[in-house]
């Protein structure tokens, strides 16, 4: 595992606000406060001491305000932007004689404020968005119009998630709520069925005073902002907090919802002294571990990876372990703005409002070995078991803190050698430091915990 933050001109000096790999030839697009959207090929690491670079291929100029977040659909022909003051574009990949080029093929108009984030359906035929006028909208894509519009929030729609299944999606919003749609279908006056999202579930704030001695959480919502996605036989909402007792003082966290219990977390990812602000699943499916960890939370023949990124650092888990594989801190100079894996599972991209994007490069046993498994088979295990309830008890298992220990890489096989992370030549962001995870305890720990049904 090696990386580090890439010295290059990413977007004229100004805020990266948001990136995407592109799910086939693996091309890396970000968006930024120049109001472009620009392509990167991404190539592998020269040496071992040296991170992966990026080479600037075009750009895509039609936004005329800041592109807030964009998204490629899941064939890799239709690429979603969204940038302030409700601009929505769809773009099209077209070949031409001497490669391929991405052009406007529509422009959606219905959102009256900035567009903060999307979500395709997994057949590219709908696209999901939230935005700061409290609204979410779902769009038909082939005829560019909108399909439904979701409007039970109170404030800003920070974000939203589309379920691989087909069965929900969810918002959440900065009024501290997170809602859950059910789809449920509608006939037309031709007998033909169309899809129609209806509130099934609200999570809010708890409301129940808890005994200073209470182990039970009561979590809530924050009003940082909110980045959330949906991931088969569980709904991952990101951007609360928690208090382990009435008294306590509230940490930043990650909740984790199971299909079976959409009213209270079923598992929370405490995060350290800045709010999470952005989730992405590893797009590979990995065989378990030799080892059986002492802690699993999900009974599932295959391990799911995935990131967590806060404002000043990242979190790598799996759903095996119960300690994070790796902790990255110091990264950049301002603040985190999106991530993104590689369809190849070879890379994560870290975009930040410093200008820079970091770029981490696994080798490859860092993540394990990939598990083949066609896509029924894994959506029926991950909806029989999707996760296991545990009790409420604090797990005896401890993690490196962030920001007491910097940024550390987690071991993920007893004889795999340990590397650290450093970043490209330059000055312009500082350089990161990946240390192993210590077994002894730290001063403040990163633990998971699970609350009783």
């Amino acid at each position: 595992m090696r990386g580090g933050t890439v010295q290059i001109n990413w977007h004229d000096t100004k805020p990266v606000l948001t990136l995407d790999f592109h799910p086939k030839s693996g091309l890396l697009a970000t968006g930024g406060a120049d109001f472009d959207i620009k392509l990167w090929q991404i190539n592998p690491s020269e040496g071992e001491n040296k991170g992966p670079t990026a080479s600037y291929q075009s750009s895509l100029t039609y936004h005329g305000s800041a592109v807030n977040v964009l998204r490629f659909s899941p064939s890799g022909g239709l690429l979603a932007s969204g940038a302030d003051g409700g601009e929505l574009i769809i773009w099209k990949l077209h070949p031409t004689d001497v490669g391929q080029t991405w052009k406007v093929l529509k422009s959606l108009s219905f959102h009256r404020k900035d567009v903060l984030d999307m979500e395709w359906s997994t057949d590219d035929a709908h696209l999901i968005t939230g935005s700061v006028d409290n609204s979410c909208i779902i769009w038909d894509v082939c005829k560019g119009s909108v399909h439904q519009i979701l409007d039970g929030h109170l404030h800003y729609v920070q974000g939203v998630s589309w379920d691989p299944l087909g069965h929900y999606v969810a918002s959440l919003s900065s009024d501290r709520t997170c809602r859950i749609y059910g789809n449920k279908p509608l006939t037309t006056s031709k007998g033909l069925k169309t899809s129609n999202y209806a509130a099934q579930h609200v999570i809010t704030k708890a409301e129940q005073q808890l005994p200073a001695d209470s182990k039970v959480m009561n979590f809530r919502l924050s009003l940082s902002s909110f980045v959330m996605q949906i991931m088969g036989g569980s709904l991952t909402c990101y951007g609360g907090s928690y208090k382990f007792s009435s008294t306590s003082d509230s940490v930043n966290t990650a909740y984790i919802f199971s299909r079976k219990d959409l009213s209270r977390p079923a598992l929370q990812l405490p995060a350290s002294g800045k709010p999470v602000i952005a989730v992405r699943f590893c797009p590979i499916v990995f065989s378990l571990r030799a080892h059986k960890s002492a802690g699993e939370f999900f009974k599932l023949p295959y391990r799911y990876v995935f990131a967590v990124a806060t404002l000043n650092s990242l979190y790598i888990y799996d759903t095996e372990s119960v300690p994070p594989i790796a902790i990255f801190a110091g990264l950049h100079y301002a603040a985190i703005t999106d991530i993104s894996w590689s369809p190849d599972a070879k890379y994560l991209a870290l975009s930040s409002q410093d200008g820079y994007c970091t770029l981490v490069e696994f080798d490859r046993d860092d993540l394990g070995s990939p598990f083949t498994i066609s896509e029924a088979e894994k959506a029926k295990d991950e909806i029989k078991n999707p996760v296991d309830q545990v009790p409420t008890e604090v797990i005896n298992t401890t993690s490196t803190d962030v920001e007491a220990e910097s940024k550390a890489e987690a071991e993920s096989k007893a004889d795999r050698n340990k590397k650290e992370t450093e970043a490209s030549e330059g000055k312009a962001s500082p350089n990161p430091v990946s240390v192993p995870v210590s077994n002894k305890p730290a001063k403040r720990r990163i633990t998971p915990m699970a609350i009783d049904p």
